[in-house]
């Protein structure tokens, strides 16, 4: 009986130890089989639709070029502050994003230079597609294209715009981390100033922009605009699309908004400011506005209306929002 159970505990323990062997194996070939298939994303890259319909495919970028600071924020925002070489003028003259001052400056956002550009021998060049001049981003597509240098085009005008280009950026860089704090958080605070903001009545709301040319009234689908409707405000243009082109003083006293805000373009407020009275305030029956008797003709900040608030859009909603609580009591 002793001889047949020592027997039987030594079959039981090959068993055993060949059990044991071919989990091993097993799970040997999985970790083999998980690597070479990320060895194959990584050699086939990342690739998306950008705006303009093309298909991009990148490799692990290190060296990237943005030609808007909005843009170059974003990068920084999604992990890529170290593989940004150059950028253009906007991005130093307009937003403090702690870079290097040895960056390259390739020109400004309206008319970049392709051959500073070229010189950098970037693997990913940020570009807007929104540029309409000859000499404009979309203009130099086919020469990037033509040096092998992938040209991704985006267009963010509302948050909804940067969430998508945010979350590109950060599936280039992989910091997935970058994506939940710098846009779905950002999401969910926007969501509840909304929600805490919403009232039953409409204010109607005229916006105005005002610049070395003269002053031009935005639609609904601006920026600001946009997130004023998302706020329960009316824009007096959805009735009046006509001063789109015609800006018309007569028709703002006609329509008497609630609100009228400004957003001064340019670096001379003061200018603006000049363009206002001369263009505008000078009117006569300007000061019988309910907007103005009420002080609800509001100059808003740049930094938070003209240029992409991104990361911090959030605090350009809860902006307006207060100024139409205080209002309203």
């Amino acid at each position: 009986m002793q001889k047949h159970n020592c027997k039987q505990t030594h079959s039981r323990y090959r068993f055993l130890l060949a059990l044991l062997l071919v989990s091993i194996l097993a799970l040997s070939g999985c970790g083999t089989n998980q690597t070479i298939q990320e060895s194959s994303q990584q050699e086939n890259g990342y690739t998306f639709t950008d705006a303009i319909g093309q298909e991009i495919t990148v490799h692990n970028p290190q060296r990237v070029v943005s030609l808007m600071g909005s843009f170059s924020e974003i990068w920084i925002l999604a992990g890529g502050a170290d593989t940004l070489v150059g950028t253009s003028y906007d991005t130093v003259d307009n937003r403090d994003l702690g870079l290097p001052e040895d960056i390259a400056i390739v020109g400004t956002y309206q008319n970049p230079n392709i051959e500073e550009i070229l010189a950098l021998n970037p693997d990913l060049v940020l570009l807007s597609s929104e540029t309409t001049r000859t000499d404009s981003h979309v203009a130099l597509k086919d020469a990037l294209n033509g040096a092998d240098i992938p040209a991704a085009y985006f267009s963010v005008t509302h948050f909804e715009d940067y969430l998508n280009m945010l979350k590109i950026c950060t599936d280039i860089t992989g910091n997935q981390d970058a994506y939940q704090t710098n846009g779905i958080a950002v999401e969910e605070r926007i969501a509840q100033i909304i929600a805490d903001s919403k009232t039953e009545t409409s204010p109607s709301v005229l916006l105005m922009i005002t610049y070395s040319g003269g002053i031009r009234a935005q639609s609904s689908d601006t920026m600001t605009c946009k997130m004023l409707s998302e706020l329960g405000c009316k824009n007096i243009l959805d009735d009046y699309p006509s001063m789109l082109q015609d800006f018309s003083v007569e028709k703002i006293i006609e329509t008497d908004p609630d609100y009228i805000f400004v957003i001064p373009m340019g670096n001379d407020d003061a200018l603006a400011q000049k363009n206002l009275k001369e263009n505008v305030e000078s009117n006569p029956a300007w000061n019988s506005l309910t907007a103005v008797k009420n002080d609800r003709y509001i100059l808003l900040p740049k930094d938070k209306f003209l240029y992409k608030p991104n990361a911090v859009w959030d605090e350009s909603y809860a902006y307006l929002a207060a100024l139409l609580n205080e209002q309203a009591v």
